[in-house]
């Protein structure tokens, strides 16, 4: 039995500004070694959420516990077991990408040299560069390598691939991310907000769905992609009005129909095949698909 605390764990969170919630009772659970995606809109509360985890902004109700900790009463403990890329990155503009390195290195009780050589290498910065003339693509390479090489136990990343180019975003989620876990892969936990889902399709055990503030849909990764398929099915006529059971049609386009089915995809089947269709597939959708439907105007899916 694992009696250990989540590594990230909130309860009821709720903060407002002014009159407008940007968390609206969030519950949210983590577990060590879990690469885990929070998802939602422009504005659906993620940066917010995150904020509050770091005790950079103050909850108006509710908690948040990182490592079993309360982060503002156990700032030091917590933020020395974290590493954090936000969503928009700054540095000292009269520091070089050397200066920097090390600057954040001796803030750090370990540091991977070996990691920083090669993400450096990789990502093709000069080290005797000042960041005032860093590319924002650049820093974020930048605030990549300072997070990286001290080896957190929770890595926490806010749109962490925004300006990279898409060879480069491609190369760090799949080598440098995966990697980052598999060195301790008990241990190193990931919590990722990104717009860009389907590029960490292979990387995600499990994720929540936030809107206007509030859980839409906590799954493991594995067990939505079982539960939630996609249904095509062609007739040779228009099909006019179907009993579906309740189920929600995604897109209608004359003769075809597709519906997106959630775990009653045998149920729907049957009543398609009742109205004698010409063809009928069935496909799992990815995650981004899943994002897509959930939060489409009408709905969650079926």
């Amino acid at each position: 039995m694992n009696d250990k605390p989540p590594v990230i764990e909130i309860t009821n969170l709720v903060r407002r500004y002014g009159h407008t919630d940007a968390v609206d009772g969030l519950n949210l659970n983590v577990e060590a070694g879990r690469c885990y995606g929070f998802f939602g809109r422009n504005g659906a509360g993620k940066t917010t959420t995150i904020k509050c985890l770091l005790n950079l902004i103050r909850p108006t109700s509710g908690g948040t516990k990182v490592f079993g900790l309360d982060p503002a009463r156990n700032e030091v403990a917590v933020k020395s077991r974290v590493a954090y890329v936000p969503d928009y990155v700054a540095f000292y503009p009269w520091m070089t990408v050397r200066d920097t390195l090390d600057y954040f290195a001796s803030f750090r009780r370990h540091w991977n040299q070996e990691t920083e050589g090669a993400l450096l290498q990789q990502f093709r910065l000069d080290v005797r560069q000042k960041t005032s003339h860093l590319s924002k693509g650049q820093r974020t390479q930048l605030a990549l390598i300072t997070a990286i090489c001290p080896e957190p136990e929770l890595l926490i990343l806010d749109e962490p691939t925004s300006g990279l180019d898409p060879i480069v975003r491609r190369e760090f989620i799949q080598t440098v991310i995966g990697a980052y876990q598999d060195g301790a892969p008990e241990r190193r936990t990931v919590f990722v907000s990104t717009h860009l889902i389907s590029e960490f399709e292979g990387l995600i055990d499990e994720f929540t769905i936030i809107d206007r503030g509030r859980e839409v849909l906590t799954m493991k990764a594995d067990a939505a992609r079982e539960r939630y398929e996609k249904i095509y099915a062609r007739f040779p006529a228009e099909p006019g009005a179907l009993d579906l059971g309740g189920a929600r049609v995604f897109r209608q386009r004359g003769r075809e129909i597709e519906i997106i089915a959630n775990g009653n995809s045998a149920a729907i089947i049957e009543r398609l095949r009742a109205g004698s269709p010409e063809s009928l597939t069935t496909e799992t959708l990815t995650l981004e698909e899943i994002f897509v439907s959930t939060l489409t105007p009408g709905g969650q899916v079926a």
